[in-house]
């Protein structure tokens, strides 16, 4: 399925990047609505429970809810950390409380650093590519 339309509506509501949404989707699932981390976090943009009932999802594997939620959650992060774009993708992927406790900092945590890389350097390729 073809996702960009869905992409594109919450960039623009979330007011981000089409890009940025593009990169964290295909880190958190690689583009699997049905996907499930050992975690408990699903779909497309694999929202942990807790966060897809606080932003409203009903279902977490429908794309629509999905993406609209995990847009307006990392739209909260980068408003909550003053749009530092690696604190925001900090904090998505180990949480708000994690990225505070470290004094506003990426976490020691490797594989929250390797998630943080890895969208970064996949946001700036598809920024180029005009995504």
């Amino acid at each position: 399925m073809d996702y960009d339309p869905l992409i594109q509506s919450a960039a623009e509501s979330s007011r981000l990047e089409k890009a940025l949404l593009h990169a964290v989707i295909k880190v958190e699932s690689n583009y699997n609505a049905l996907a499930v981390s050992p975690k408990g976090a699903t779909g497309l943009m694999q929202l942990m429970p807790d966060t897809a009932t606080r932003f409203g999802v009903a279902d977490s594997t429908n794309p629509q809810e999905n993406i609209q939620a995990g847009s307006r959650y990392l739209r909260y992060l980068l408003d909550l950390f003053n749009n530092d774009l690696n604190l925001a993708l900090a904090a998505y992927n180990a949480g708000e409380g994690a990225v505070m406790k470290y004094g506003n900092t990426i976490p020691p945590y490797p594989e929250t650093q390797d998630y943080v890389t890895k969208v970064t350097n996949l946001y700036r390729q598809y920024l180029l590519a005009n995504l």
